[in-house]
């Protein structure tokens, strides 16, 4: 136990950056314990700004929805571009490189820069326009409309947020990229009631207070990033001359970045139409399944994780010249996360009931919500593969393979298999969630077999 506790405080210290000698083992979890914890970072800012603007009330929370839903875009773009700076930094970092590693974090800033002007200055200008476009009426543009302009003028905060993350990962140094969610989260969840409510001296803004003490967190969180990658002693330095446009190095992070935007989006738009198939069967058949998700997703952000891990292990490794090493490093933190995804499954399957019950307590959703946990947890065993196979072809450069495999797997089999088997077949929602489990299982295989071919290895980045 004192030797497991020792190897997670190095883990938050992050006292190790260099990852292509040693034990596997240790740099799996070395890397993995930062990108778990940056994970829950990320997905706590959603639930902060909901929990305390839930208590303005219902159309302050619809503000937040609708705009939410079209800053997918900005969200797209920044995953798409972290995704190829972890592996433009990580194989400059293999080879030793680390002058140029410095160099593409600098194109990687200009980049995330220009786009998240060009994305925020859109939106500031057109914020009633996109409240309206989403369906919002009078009331509800009138009152939200400055929250939308504030969120979009923050857009280079988020996407550098993003972006320097995926560089800090791509680096090795993934704890740094950690304490900054911690610091921009810590900032955010202060900022929130102070400027909603107006506590002590400051104003009471309402939901635009939320926009606030949001942008204010992130912006925190890319400030101490930016120290870190130009400072001295930092495992890479940034210079102001990194930051002059290369546009061969700019066009190869861009046709990197299209393959992780297309990813995310084809994820994000296989979601909304299987939504859509649902509720033809009614509200309560959407709420079960709404709740079964964000269990779901909450519980595999460890996977996602040990995905992240890979693709900086198999990056380094490739940048090494240590091909069977980056190859050993990914089957390892797959069958890891297997065994991890295996045990939240048989925990789901045998406790579905009394999970889903902490959330609601109708009969109809919760007995949704417990068949749609124990069909997914099925397709687990296989998903862990697919998770960090995938992920370990985007850490070698290669983002278009992951891309074709998502388009097939969710478009042209999930979608039209989840249609089939719930009204064809009439199979009922149930058909909806076999798809997915048929589907994950169908891209584990997929990936399994194209990462076997081992062509990843050749990729030049």
């Amino acid at each position: 136990m004192t030797k497991f506790f020792r190897l997670f405080l190095a883990a938050l210290r992050g006292s190790e950056t260099n990852f292509t000698t040693g034990s596997i083992n240790r740099a799996i979890f070395l890397l993995s314990v930062p990108m778990i914890l940056e994970m829950v970072m990320e997905s706590l800012f959603a639930v902060v700004d909901v929990f305390f603007v839930a208590k303005i009330g219902t159309e302050a929370i619809a503000t937040v929805g609708l705009t939410e839903s079209v800053l997918t875009i900005v969200y797209s773009i920044a995953i798409g571009l972290s995704t190829a700076a972890t592996a433009l930094v990580s194989r400059r970092v293999g080879e030793d490189n680390h002058r140029g590693a410095g160099h593409a974090v600098g194109q990687v800033i200009l980049v995330s820069v220009g786009l998240g002007l060009l994305m925020g200055v859109v939106g500031f200008v057109f914020a009633e326009d996109i409240l309206r476009l989403m369906g919002g009426d009078s009331a509800l543009i009138s009152n939200g409309a400055g929250f939308t302009r504030m969120i979009f003028a923050s857009a280079p905060a988020i996407m550098l947020l993003y972006t320097l993350s995926g560089c800090l990962r791509g680096s090795g140094d993934a704890s740094v990229a950690m304490r900054s969610l911690w610091l921009a989260n810590g900032v955010n969840i202060v900022l929130c009631p102070v400027f909603i409510f107006g506590l002590g001296p400051f104003p009471e803004l309402g939901v635009m207070g939320s926009a606030v003490a949001t942008t204010i967190g992130r912006t925190m969180g890319v400030l101490y990033q930016l120290y870190a990658l130009t400072r001295v002693k930092g495992v890479i330095q940034v210079l102001r001359s990194d930051v002059s446009p290369d546009v061969r190095l700019i066009r190869n992070l861009l046709g990197l970045a299209i393959g992780g935007t297309s990813q995310f989006l084809v994820g994000s738009a296989s979601w909304i139409f299987l939504t859509r198939i649902l509720s033809t069967f009614g509200s309560d058949v959407v709420a079960g399944y709404t709740i079964a998700i964000r269990i779901i997703v909450f519980t595999i952000l460890p996977s996602w994780g040990m995905a992240n891990a890979a693709a900086t292990l198999v990056g380094q490794n490739l940048g090494a010249g240590q091909p069977e090493r980056a190859e050993t490093s990914a089957w390892r933190a797959a069958f890891c996360n297997m065994l991890f995804l295996a045990a939240v499954g048989i925990g789901f399957f045998l406790g579905a009931t009394p999970i889903v019950g902490l959330f609601d307590n109708n009969v109809r959703v919760v007995e949704i919500a417990v068949e749609c946990l124990r069909v997914f947890c099925l397709g687990y065993l296989f998903m862990a593969y697919g998770m960090v196979l995938s992920q370990s072809l985007n850490g070698a450069g290669d983002t278009r393979t992951p891309t074709l495999i998502n388009i097939v797997c969710f478009w042209v089999v999930e979608i039209p298999l989840a249609y089939t088997l719930a009204h064809v077949l009439n199979w009922g929602p149930p058909g909806v969630f076999w798809s997915v489990a048929i589907s994950e299982t169908l891209l584990a295989g997929i990936a399994i077999w194209i990462f076997r071919r081992g062509r990843w290895k050749t990729v030049q980045v």
